[in-house]
């Protein structure tokens, strides 16, 4: 593959591909996850789906097709997706007497059900989640990272006042930071959006930003308070205590199959793959070693030891079916697979009644290959795992840090920006922004929610700083 150092971009499209996560689809912008990427969405669908419903929420199940007049009813909301909108105009052999929006988005269509749902204040709070794929028109694809269609997960909620909605808005985003810290070993940044970076239609918007290994930014979740713009829009209103009719406050979050893309550029190298083991396929994978019938014998044993693995809890992959290929070809395949930890197992091992274990990466400066007691392997996988994740989490952190510096010239900001993040003051205003974004190509991330508060004057503009604490920004993908 090309180097990172030589070019990110070009790394990460020929990893993909290469890796078997992901083929280009029939159209263009379109994606083919393959099943060991599938599997890694599953992994994240399957423990944030759990953290959703644990908190409250149902899952339900909205058309992909929405009548191009419901967005419309929110001005701001439609004038924000109206150059990404995929509209069907014929179908059954005849023009449509309304156009169809491919779903890019559902506070629209959920709006309107929300209303006929909606009575009462007894009705309050109405906590709805949904899996769907949706469809925004990208000019410039790349895959998982801004893909025509992709897959994610959006929650829609409605609540009797401004303060239990916020409450569900800081909910989601903390649900998402977790997400991505605890299985993705991504080190985010959580705070609220700038006033020009704010969902459509939105009244705030939060975010969650991870550092990317080319020291770009990656928006990995995002959380939106509505306040009553959508409600209304759709008029969902409900009765009060008092029998007065009050409309609803609604909030929606996202998070998508960019996550996966998010993985591979905080952790991968010119090797390929590193995949923290809670989001990997295979957390440990088995190769025998020897020919003819001395292969068939460690075969054996590799499955035996796979399924002593396995019922420790542990994703275990025992290749033992491509006798065609060398040894060595699978070591260099799964390293470049992302696997975590590779077991290697020949006969003079099981004659001294050891494995040879691989990490990834080494966690301790000279540590490589080591000899594990067989009786003991099964054992030690479990913690040799949650150690290699907590270094991940680490060595990300450390990249970011390093990465990052406190600016206050111009100079200094735009030198920073070029590869990395800087935390400087802004004044808030969106021609500041488009501003810096047209001189450096950076844009305010994020205001980091722990940020101390400071004053200062804006590092563009010089007009006083709009938020009592520095924002950063950086180039973002």
């Amino acid at each position: 593959m090309t180097p990172q150092s030589e070019d990110f971009s070009a790394w990460y499209n020929e990893l993909v591909v290469q890796a078997q996560l992901v083929d280009r689809g029939p159209v263009r912008g379109t994606m083919v996850i393959r099943p060991y990427g599938y599997r890694m969405w599953e992994l994240l669908q399957a423990d944030l789906d759990g953290r959703i419903k644990d908190a409250g929420h149902e899952n339900a199940c909205f058309p992909m097709f929405i009548p191009e007049s419901y967005l419309k009813r929110e001005a701001e909301h439609v004038e924000g997706f109206s150059p990404e909108l995929a509209v069907v105009t014929h179908a059954g052999g005849k023009d449509l007497e309304e156009p169809l929006v491919v779903r890019p988005t559902s506070e629209t269509v959920i709006g309107e059900y929300m209303a006929k749902w909606i009575g009462s204040h007894r009705d309050l709070p109405l906590l709805l989640n949904q899996w769907a794929n949706v469809v925004r028109w990208e000019m410039r694809p790349r895959m998982f990272l801004r893909t025509t269609e992709f897959l994610w997960q959006e929650g829609h909620t409605a609540h009797i006042d401004e303060d239990d909605a916020m409450r569900e808005t800081m909910w989601a985003l903390g649900a998402y930071a977790a997400v991505a810290r605890e299985l993705a070993a991504m080190p985010v940044v959580a705070g609220e959006k700038t006033p020009g970076e704010r969902f459509a239609g939105a009244v705030r918007t939060y975010t969650i930003e991870g550092m990317m290994r080319d020291g770009r930014a990656l928006q990995a979740g995002t959380s939106h308070y509505l306040g009553t713009n959508f409600a209304k829009a759709f008029e969902i209103q409900y009765q009060d205590e008092a029998g007065k009719l009050t409309h609803a406050h609604t909030t929606s979050w996202g998070m998508s199959t960019r996550m996966i893309g998010g993985v591979i550029m905080t952790h991968g190298d010119d090797k390929g793959l590193v995949l923290p083991p809670n989001i990997a396929p295979y957390q440990v994978v088995i190769v025998p070693i020897g020919r003819k019938e001395q292969g068939e014998q460690a075969a054996a044993e590799a499955r035996r030891l796979g399924a002593a693995i396995k019922a420790a809890g542990v994703r275990v992959h025992v290749d033992d079916n491509r006798p065609q290929l060398s040894p060595g070809f699978k070591f260099n395949e799964w390293e470049m697979r992302g696997v975590p930890i590779r077991v290697e197992l020949g006969m003079r091992d099981i004659e001294n009644g050891v494995a040879t274990v691989a990490r990834r990466l080494p966690t301790v400066e000279g540590q490589g290959k080591e000899q594990i007691p067989l009786d003991k392997v099964a054992g030690l996988l479990p913690g040799m795992l949650a150690d290699f994740q907590a270094f991940l989490l680490a060595r990300a952190e450390r990249f970011r840090e390093d990465n990052t510096a406190v600016v206050d010239g111009w100079d200094a900001f735009a030198a920073q920006v070029a590869s990395g993040w800087a935390r400087a003051f802004h004044c808030g205003e969106t021609e500041c922004e488009d501003a810096i974004k047209a001189d450096t190509a950076a844009t305010p991330r994020v205001i980091p929610a722990d940020a101390p508060e400071e004053s200062g004057v804006c590092v563009k503009c010089g007009r006083p700083s709009a938020y009592g604490r520095r924002v950063i920004f950086g180039k973002a993908y």
